[in-house]
This record gives structure tokens, C-alpha cells and sequence, in this order.
């Protein structure tokens, strides 16, 4: 597998387009971002005010320029507007593996189907561009809607790492780790997708 943190990767189908993030997505992203204090209650960088917003922007870039995260701005093409991020990360050369996380949506965005899309477009381009062998998500033990989530795309529950990531407010979160095969994907997961 090889990942390149250079290239400008754009994802997109009918539903949803994913590009580089960049610091000019502050202003697409504020909005959504704003709306609810508790978008990223499960995540260690919350995004709810324009001074959060902006440090996890310039964190997302700088991560890409030290090849430890590659972030994405979700566009949705059905309501013409920005909805939230997405990100690969812990990209593993040498083991054909990365990670999709840091994924969140406006709460007009959510259960709409954009979600779904976006993890179609990375997981297409992890398993058939890149061609990674494993695709982990990791998501805090607490929230159901995300696990609930991963196993409708056919994600695999791995097991829980006990209070393996420190949150903004010093929570001391257990995350459940998903995965997905190669084999699953060209198996069962792709045809799974609408």
C-alpha cells in the first residue's frame, strides 16, 4: 500500500464530495460546528466555537504535513452545503492498514444517508485505489450511535481498549475497535452498500 499525504485526494459520488481540509474550511464548517456543544461529547478536541474550531482545523493541516492524518471536508451535494470532517488516519505502509475516524456531522446531516456515502467513498479508495488489506474505526464505548453505525456497513467489533484516550475534559474514555477485511469488502461489505 502506498498512501500518499502529497497528493490532493478528492472523493466524491452524487451524494457527497470529500476534499482536503483546509483553513479556509473554518468559515464552511462553523455553522455546523457551532450548532450543537455536545457534536464531539466522545472525542478528545471538541469544535464548538470558532476558537476550537480553528486550533482543530490547523491541527488537521499541520497532521497532514507531518504525515500522521489525512483530513477531509464532507460537502453535501444534496443540501449544497458543508456538513462536517472525516479523516484517515494511523496509515501503516508496511502493513497495508489505516484507519477512517474523526468523522463528525452537523446534526441536520445525521441519519440522512451522507455518513454511509462518505465511508463508501473512503473505504472504495482505501481497498481498491490503495489497496489496504485493513480498515480499523475506533469509537468511544459510550456511543451507540456510532458502533451501531459501523456494524450497518458490515464493520467488524474487535474488542475494547480500556481508558486508552484521554478526552477534552479528562475523561479517561474505553473505545471499541471495528475493522474491515479485504476479503470482507470485495466479500459482503461492498455489495452491502447502497
Amino acid at each position: 500500500m502506498h498512501f500518499s499525504f502529497d497528493r490532493d485526494i478528492i472523493l466524491e459520488n452524487e451524494r457527497a464530495l470529500l476534499r482536503p481540509v483546509t483553513n479556509e474550511d473554518v468559515e464552511h464548517l462553523l455553522a455546523v460546528a457551532t450548532e450543537d456543544p455536545l457534536l464531539l461529547q466522545y472525542s478528545p478536541k471538541p469544535v464548538y466555537n470558532r476558537e476550537l474550531l480553528t486550533r482543530y482545523i490547523q491541527n488537521a493541516v499541520e497532521e497532514r504535513k507531518n504525515r500522521t492524518r489525512y483530513s477531509f471536508s464532507i460537502f453535501c451535494r444534496k443540501e449544497n452545503a458543508y456538513a462536517g470532517s472525516t479523516a484517515f488516519l494511523t496509515v501503516s505502509q508496511e502493513n497495508d492498514s489505516l484507519e477512517i475516524g474523526a468523522t463528525w456531522l452537523g446534526k441536520r446531516f445525521r441519519g440522512t444517508g451522507l455518513n454511509q456515502n462518505c465511508k463508501h467513498l473512503l473505504l472504495t479508495y482505501a481497498f481498491e485505489t490503495l489497496g489496504a488489506n485493513r480498515v480499523a474505526f475506533r469509537t468511544d464505548e459510550r456511543n451507540a450511535a456510532s458502533r451501531t453505525a459501523l456494524r450497518k456497513i458490515g464493520a467488524t467489533m474487535e474488542g475494547i481498549l480500556r481508558e486508552d484516550m484521554v478526552l477534552y475534559d479528562g475523561f479517561r474514555r474505553n473505545s471499541c475497535y471495528f475493522s474491515i477485511l479485504r476479503k470482507e469488502w470485495f466479500g459482503m461489505v461492498k455489495a452491502g452498500f447502497v
